[in-house]
């Protein structure tokens, strides 16, 4: 059943990937990120608003734990609250051994012996981003065998249709951990369509002492985690903080940041993802804080979104956008056609659909009779030079056919028609064969009546 669910999971999200058109709107911000790459879409449309660089393998860092994360709820998304998982003198060592080569990891104080849920491990891995806590998750689903882990999010990650990451540790701790901002949005999106996920990544703070509580903690001394994304931690993140930023994953290792969220408008719904990948310290012009540059310029993208663009209708179904000639009628001479749909798109505000680009397939002429509602023709939507959509294009009335007009119409297309230019042809030829075949026949005839002398 849960190989079933997941590969159910797995083809609606492909179908959703492959409706995404093939570039962006085409607007540019009046500011350069200083981030290496970007990508944001909006989820309603499925329409790209901005991208940098897009297709360039850039380090994960802790992004990784989404796909970590996805794998823990495909194989037991139903027993999340059943299952404990516990560390390891081999978790506890790499982890250690990496914190002397290297800075230091976020981890959840989870020591050996300790039991927790996987719901709990989940939080601690995205919330505070606890490597230990991915570790002992990565751990748990492949019975101990970590290169097997690191081998299923490779896979996973080619499934859901990612083309330049490629995952070393289910952690983030290597700078082999590499994706792009395009395939980090796939990874994201995959990962939303678990609830639990969801609610995860949108939760500020967490108590792991809800199912087990270590001697060392207590009620003056809670066992609580925080998030990283200053983006939804209103109060300490300050100038980070968005009201519209509804969760994501950061990720960070030297002197940048990653961050992966979604967010919603909270006057008209509208949904977006974001990436932004290896947005460096030096552009957080915060100096009190300086960890958070990913937050900031996710921040100045996505206020220059919400500010500039809305869903918008491009046509007005009411209006006629092209008329045909009509041919065996005496209803018409041509016939309106009015867009099926209002095709609502990410439009920039203050606008109206005519700041699209509309581009018609038509046939010549139509023939009755016409039905209101057949299709006759289609429109293609472009804007900035990127096509958004085809909209079909149909009838705005009923035309009968008048059979006098359709027979007279045949039978001149009969007489002009190369069918009987052929005919006239052959029967021309016909007649002439055989009127010559007839006076030779009666010449002969009569040279044959002529009476003959008698010989002497």
């Amino acid at each position: 059943m849960k190989k079933f669910t997941a590969l159910l999971l797995a083809l609606v999200f492909m179908a959703a990937v492959f409706a995404l058109p093939a570039g962006a709107v085409g607007f540019e911000p009046p500011f350069e990120i200083s981030g290496k790459a970007a990508y944001i879409v909006n989820t309603d449309t499925n329409i790209i608003v901005y991208e940098k660089n897009s297709e360039e393998s850039l380090p994960a860092a802790s992004t990784t734990k989404l796909m970590t994360a996805i794998l823990v709820m495909e194989q037991y998304q139903d027993q999340l609250d059943t299952v404990t998982g516990e560390s390891s003198a081999y978790i506890r060592d790499t982890i250690y051994t990496f914190g002397l080569e290297h800075s230091a990891l976020a981890n959840a104080d989870i020591r050996l012996g300790e039991p927790h849920t996987l719901r709990s491990l989940l939080y601690a891995c995205l919330v505070p981003s606890a490597a230990d806590a991915a570790m002992i998750l990565a751990s748990t689903v492949s019975g101990g065998n970590i290169d097997n882990f690191v081998y299923m999010m490779n896979s996973k990650a080619k499934e859901i249709g990612c083309t330049g990451t490629t995952f070393v540790d289910p952690v983030g701790m290597s700078i082999d951990n590499v994706t792009t901002a395009r395939d980090l949005y796939l990874i994201l999106r995959y990962a939303m369509s678990f609830d639990v996920l969801r609610e995860i990544m949108g939760t500020v703070k967490w108590d792991m002492g809800q199912d087990f509580m270590p001697s060392r903690y207590s009620a003056s001394n809670p066992y609580n985690l925080y998030t990283t994304n200053m983006m939804i931690y209103e109060g300490p993140g300050a100038e980070y903080y968005r009201k519209y930023t509804k969760g994501g994953k950061t990720g960070s290792l030297e002197d940048w940041q990653n961050l992966a969220a979604w967010h919603t408008s909270p006057d008209t719904g509208e949904t977006y993802i974001s990436v932004v990948l290896n947005s460096p310290v030096s552009c957080d012009p915060y100096p009190y804080q300086k960890d958070h540059p990913a937050s900031y310029e996710t921040g100045l993208l996505m206020d220059w979104v919400f500010e500039n663009f809305a869903i918008q209708p491009a046509m007005k179904t009411g209006e006629p956008l092209a008329e045909v000639k009509v041919r065996y009628s005496t209803d018409a001479d041509t016939v309106m056609l009015f867009p099926a749909d209002d095709m609502m798109t990410i439009l920039p505000k203050n606008t109206d659909e005519s700041v699209t680009q509309k581009t018609f397939q038509l046939p010549e002429y139509v023939t009755a009779p016409v039905k209101k509602g057949d299709v006759i023709g289609t429109v293609t939507l472009s804007l900035s030079g990127q096509t958004i959509g085809v909209v079909e294009l149909t009838a705005d009335r009923d035309l009968d056919r008048n059979m006098l007009l359709f027979t007279l119409s045949k039978i001149g297309e009969f007489f002009g028609g190369l069918y009987f230019k052929v005919l006239l042809c052959v029967s021309a030829v016909t007649a002439v064969a055989y009127v010559f075949l007839y006076y030779r026949y009666q010449a002969t005839r009569k040279s044959n009546r002529r009476p003959r002398r008698p010989s002497l």
